[in-house]
């Protein structure tokens, strides 16, 4: 019966994104899931983790024992951060790294740092985001939300996978959007130069093709488990700031980020490991598509991966 409701409100969207899908299905899980200290040793690092989703997944892998990179553009947010984490976690190890995601420079210079500081690398989670209201391009030349949610994390994901490979149960996380369930993968326009440019379109297409990556990236780097999943609706910065009306209308029922990172951190922690290559929400294994218009055509696949690859320069 829990399934059967559980199944129900996600495909209602509204009660299944809200706080009380969330509250409903937490009273299924173990108490011990993940298990205290099971990161204990390992190494976290978490992209746009200055406030919001990316904050409270650095707390929760902190009080599970990961010392914790916080990767940040502002590097007071990132203090600010680190701060709220010391007072929750005394003890922990948080660390503030400075990186751009969507600069493929400025994550070839944090790349760099880290293969010459750390010998291993346990868990990596790509949560950076934006949603600028105009299209923006980089110093790259490619469109700024692209940029931010695919080209950075993809590039970031190959430069790191040695130090994810000496990890003995290394996990990548990519904080994907409920949002990308109403497009298709736009593989013949990634960076949207056609048509009319919307924020938030182009925030779910990239989400979709973030989606797209996930079982690519688990069969090229495996046995690294690579991970996709959507946090529902919470209540984070970047929300009220990027969606006010949406973040006006539902503000009395949106989660608070803690409740938004769960699934991050449960799929960076729970044993055994989660099937690689999958997509996830609330601690449960999802579609990857509800409309029959977003299903994806393998040469679609093919020349997305081509574009991306060819843009990052991998090989």
């Amino acid at each position: 019966m829990s399934r059967v409701l559980d199944t129900v409100t996600d495909r209602l969207v509204i009660p299944g994104y809200s706080r009380l899908g969330y509250q409903l299905r937490k009273r299924t899980w173990p108490a011990d899931d993940p298990q205290p200290g099971v990161l204990r040793g390992g190494l976290a690092v978490v992209t746009g983790a200055g406030s919001g989703l990316g904050r409270a997944t650095a707390l929760g892998l902190a009080r599970l024992g990961a010392a914790v990179v916080l990767v940040v553009r502002d590097e007071a947010k990132g203090e600010a951060a680190r701060a709220a984490i010391i007072a929750e976690v005394p003890a922990a190890v948080v660390l503030i790294r400075r990186c751009d995601v969507s600069s493929l420079d400025s994550v070839r210079r944090f790349a760099g740092e880290m293969l010459q500081e750390f010998e291993r690398v346990d868990v990596l989670v790509h949560n950076a985001g934006i949603m600028p209201s105009e299209r923006t391009t980089t110093a790259d030349g490619h469109e700024l939300t692209f940029a931010t949610h695919v080209l950075g994390p993809l590039l970031l994901t190959d430069l790191l996978s040695s130090l994810l490979a000496a990890s003995p149960d290394p996990r990548v996380v990519f904080v994907s959007s409920g949002g990308m369930y109403t497009q298709r993968l736009h593989a013949d326009d990634p960076e949207y130069r056609d048509g009319e440019y919307r924020g938030a379109t182009a925030y779910a297409r990239t989400k979709r093709m973030q989606v797209t990556l996930v079982p690519l990236l688990a069969e090229r780097y495996a046995p690294v488990g690579v991970h996709g999943m959507h946090p529902g609706w919470a209540d984070t910065p970047g929300v009220a700031g990027s969606l006010p009306g949406f973040h006006r209308l539902t503000k009395g029922f949106l989660r608070n980020a803690e409740e938004g990172a769960d699934t991050v951190v449960w799929l960076a922690a729970t044993s055994p490991a989660p099937r690689s290559g999958r997509f996830w929400h609330d601690r449960r294994e999802r579609p990857t598509h509800y409309l029959p218009t977003t299903g994806e055509k393998h040469q679609d696949v093919k020349t997305f991966w081509s574009y991306c690859t060819n843009a990052t320069g991998i090989s």
